[in-house]
């Protein structure tokens, strides 16, 4: 299955249903992957990114 970008939180997921925000608006057209493991970091305040995970950096 395609990787998927949800629309609301960026989140990437394999479903069509995003498990973080349960929402269905996800897509395959997203631009760059940015992995987030300490959400402290500089790079995760720009984003505004509160959990670890993989993230779409444009959707």
């Amino acid at each position: 299955m395609a990787r998927r970008a949800c629309r609301n939180c960026k989140r990437i997921v394999e479903k069509t249903q995003c498990p973080v925000c349960k929402t269905n608006d996800t897509t395959t057209s997203f631009q760059g992957v940015v992995i987030i493991f300490d959400t402290e970091s500089e790079i995760a305040k720009r984003l505004g990114i509160t959990a670890p995970g993989k993230y779409a950096i444009r959707v």
